[in-house]
């Protein structure tokens, strides 16, 4: 005997499907851009700790050193002790290791700072190049 004709499957047709992924295709639309953009501005609060890490690191090494590591030094200063330092007593970072920023770049140091900070610890953000807005602006230590 036959199956009546009036009996559906129990898959999906064609159409519902089409209709799901519609929707799932505009929610896409609205919901990624939000959700990049507070990925990048995760990334830019996370420069800006790990720069206020360094800082009190740099911090460290003048209250032993009675001065700031210089330029040329830099931040590996907090790591490895410079040869003119007699009181060094790093290291500073509890890892060993000078982070880099959440793009995966150094972080830039300068002694004396151009900025009216005492020293300039910065990241260029996403782009690599100084100035910017959105995820490419630059974190710092003296805004």
């Amino acid at each position: 005997m036959r199956k009546p004709l009036s009996t559906r499957s129990h898959g999906f047709s064609l159409i519902e499907l089409l209709v799901v992924l519609t929707i799932l295709g505009l929610l896409a639309t609205v919901v990624g851009p939000k959700v990049m953009n507070a990925l990048g501005g995760g990334k830019i609060k996370a420069a800006e700790v790990q720069i206020a890490n360094l800082e009190s690191a740099v911090e460290r090494f003048y209250f032993d050193a009675s001065r700031y590591p210089t330029t040329d030094e830099g931040l590996a200063a907090l790591i490895e002790k410079p040869g003119t330092v007699d009181n060094w007593q790093g290291p500073y970072l509890k890892k060993r290791v000078i982070p880099k920023d959440p793009w995966k770049r150094e972080y830039h140091y300068r002694f004396p700072s151009d900025h009216g900070a005492e020293f300039d610890i910065y990241s260029y953000g996403s782009d690599g190049a100084e100035g910017g807005e959105g995820e490419s602006i630059d974190v710092n230590n003296w805004d």
